[in-house]
């Protein structure tokens, strides 16, 4: 039983330390760690919020010099990860703290990545097989979310977008893994609702798309079925009526998403994908949408695994078949639009949606075959559902 009142340690693999108040531990570890001038790597949002000036006055009043770096678009593309990269440099930064949600997460990891690697950004991609270039040391590395959504603070690879095509690039090694998460989950009380839900549904489709993705990892699958259950049972209550507890379950059930999608994840990423790249929207809004739309072409063959995880999200035995159903009014509950063509996407966008798609990297570890035709009518009947 999960005690709001109480802080854990765990290991999986990396350092985490759980629980209301944690962070108050950020500045006394980078003390041990003879760390003397970190730089804060977070978005312009958190930046300007209470707790983060606070974390910064805490640094300061321990004689640590600090600098912030929250130069980074809603989707990060290299760019800010070079201005970063400057910037530390510039500085005479000795540590890289990521404070926030996926974005400044994966802004950060890549920055740590550059430091002491000085190939193209790109030639890093795991794609390509760039993780062999992947040899030095990173700087220390810590994290500390503030949402539950990519869970990204216990990741290993960092998604950057090229300024130009905005095709995704996917930076990945176990160097790049935090040393120690501080994972508090006050940090996300004053969160707004709506990113509250939305990045609570991203959390939600890691879970659902590791547990269906091809392959074999048992320990994956067990992992996201108990995510599946955390968010299930919290999200609505944390983004309509927030309390500890709720906030508390969310930030486990993103953590262990993370963890869980080390085994793939599936085509509703390869839907989102193309909608944050291409048109800018956030990248939990993007799944929500297309949770439902996913999951409805996946179901036929699988109907055990919509039974399994029917049953773990509450809504009672062998009920697969509404599971599809209960995503749209997860959406709704959450006050979530249900389409996309609320979301400025037309069905001139949807052929280049498409190409996009089917060539996104998430796509080879879908259960099932999707082809570019599939994509196409996917997003039709996603760009005006009622």
């Amino acid at each position: 039983m999960l005690n709001i009142h109480q802080k854990y340690t765990y290991n999986f693999p990396t350092k985490i330390r759980f629980g209301v108040g944690v962070i108050q531990e950020l500045c006394p570890y980078l003390k041990e760690e003879d760390c003397r001038h970190p730089m804060l790597v977070t978005d312009a949002t958190v930046h300007q919020l209470p707790f983060f000036k606070k974390i910064i006055e805490q640094l300061e009043q321990s004689h640590l010099k600090v600098t912030v770096y929250d130069k980074m678009h809603k989707n990060p593309v290299k760019s800010d990860v070079l201005g970063g990269k400057e910037m530390y440099k510039e500085e005479g930064c000795d540590a890289i703290i990521g404070i926030g949600g996926g974005v400044a997460m994966d802004v950060a990891r890549a920055i740590a990545l550059s430091i002491n690697h000085h190939r193209d950004l790109f030639d890093y991609d795991d794609l390509i097989g760039g993780d062999k270039y992947v040899t030095e040391e990173v700087p220390l590395f810590v994290t500390v979310p503030t949402t539950s959504g990519t869970g990204s603070e216990v990741g290993r690879s960092a998604i950057i977008s090229d300024d130009e095509t905005k095709q995704k690039k996917i930076l990945f090694s176990p160097k790049l893994l935090a040393k120690i998460v501080f994972a508090d989950p006050s940090l996300t009380l004053d969160l707004p609702p709506f990113i509250t839900a939305a990045t609570g549904m991203d959390a939600l489709t890691h879970n659902i798309e590791a547990y269906l993705s091809k392959g074999f990892n048992p320990m994956c699958d067990g992992i996201a079925l108990q995510g599946m259950k955390l968010i299930a049972t919290s999200i609505v209550t944390a983004t309509n009526a927030p309390d500890l507890f709720s906030r508390s379950k969310m930030m486990i059930g993103s953590l262990m998403g993370a963890v869980a999608f080390q085994k793939g994840l599936g085509m509703v990423h390869s839907l989102a994908h193309p909608l944050s790249s291409l048109l800018d929207m956030h990248h939990g809004l993007a799944n929500a949408i297309c949770l439902p739309f996913g999951l409805e072409f996946n179901q036929s063959g699988f109907e055990e695994k919509y039974n399994i995880m029917a049953y773990t999200m509450n809504l009672g035995p062998n009920q697969g078949k509404n599971l599809v159903d209960s995503m749209h009014v997860f959406n709704q509950q959450l006050n979530l639009p249900s389409n996309l063509s609320s979301q400025g996407v037309t069905e001139d966008h949807i052929d280049m949606l498409s190409k996009l798609a089917v060539q996104d990297f998430c796509l080879p570890c879908n259960p099932k075959v999707v082809s570019e035709e599939d994509f196409r009518d996917i997003y039709k009947k996603a760009l005006d559902y009622d």
